[in-house]
């Protein structure tokens, strides 16, 4: 927490600039700060999950239509936002907002790994899959209509998304997507992950209903059980070699890609999870954070041990800013 404050200390002067302006008497620090989307809206900590704004989420200056938040994906000044009532974005670093064009229930939002310079964005809903070609002014739709998109990831040159019929990939930018693969049970796609190196090693994992985790060694053309059989998986995510299941029965770890699997609930307190979060500051280390139906928790160690964070709602997803750009080094004298 140390370095986190020094960090915040040395930037802080940087981002009133960037954001509201000097004259906002508490800006938004991002080394410090943390979203999460409740049931009814979006709440927003200052201090790294010390403590939250007491403002009624459903009233958030812009955010009255969006409902239940979904996701959220903070880049710095721009925030996007999915919920039950539709895309969002803000351009103060979460302060207000202004609806974009995307009715319905927004699931995820996925932006090209180069923004800044290639401004596409994915959003998947519940009618289908969305594409943008200019950060979010306008929206086309894509080769997946009419089925839910749950989930996307794009490693290049394919796209793959989760669907409510199966895991699909596009190698054109979303224009067409191939058939489901073979030996993923039928109904909707409601976690998947895939490797660091799917490239190269086209590994990832999904999870349909009730049915546990598939694995697919071949870039979704096949799949085979994984574990977790009866458990309803909602979400997935590495920490290195590590993969982590959020499930409907508590969080599990399995450290040789779905062999076995370690149920992690002490501090949880019978809590049941909705999303894992792990920072990517590199000072958070093994540090996490886990939405759940009674609140934030948090973890120093990779979730062996969990800690109530004093936010109580019914969280669905946490959020915060990425790392600032590394500081350049110095000339080497003479």
């Amino acid at each position: 927490m140390t370095r986190r404050l020094l960090l915040a200390a040395a930037l802080g002067s940087l981002l009133p600039a960037a954001g509201a302006g000097a004259a906002d008497s508490n800006p938004i620090v991002t080394t410090l700060a943390l979203f999460a989307g409740t049931t009814s809206g979006l709440r927003l900590s200052r201090d790294w999950g010390l403590t939250w704004d007491t403002r009624d989420p459903a009233v958030r200056d812009g955010l009255e239509t969006a409902g239940a938040v979904r996701v959220i994906v903070p880049l710095g000044p721009t925030v996007y936002l999915g919920g039950e009532g539709g895309l969002f974005r803000s351009d103060d670093f979460g302060r207000t907002w202004e609806r974009l064009g995307v009715l319905g229930s927004v699931q995820c939002i996925l932006l090209s790994r180069y923004f800044d310079i290639e401004p596409i964005m994915f959003v998947g809903t519940r009618e289908g899959l969305l594409k943008s070609e200019d950060a979010g002014q306008s929206f086309h739709t894509t080769g997946l209509h009419g089925t839910p998109v749950t989930r996307l990831d794009w490693p290049g040159p394919a796209l793959v998304a989760a669907t409510g019929r199966g895991v699909l990939v596009s190698t054109d930018s979303g224009a067409t997507f191939t058939a489901a693969g073979e030996g993923l049970p039928e109904g909707e796609v409601r976690a998947m992950v895939l490797s660091s190196f799917y490239p190269i090693d086209p590994v990832l994992f999904a999870a349909v209903g009730s049915n546990g985790l598939f694995r697919s060694g071949d870039g979704a053309r096949t799949f085979k059980q994984a574990g977790l059989a009866d458990h309803a998986v909602l979400d997935l995510a590495w920490l290195g070699p590590f993969l982590y299941a959020v499930t409907d029965r508590g969080l599990y770890r399995s450290e040789d890609m779905g062999g076995r699997w370690t149920l992690l609930q002490d501090g949880l307190n019978g809590a049941v999870p909705n999303h894992i979060f792990f920072p990517s500051w590199p000072e958070s280390s093994a540090e996490a954070f886990l939405a759940t139906d009674r609140g934030i928790f948090r973890t120093p160690d990779g979730g062996q041990h969990w800690m109530a964070t004093g936010f109580k709602d019914d969280v669905l997803s946490v959020a915060a800013f990425p790392p600032p750009p590394k500081l350049g080094k110095g000339k080497k004298k003479s």
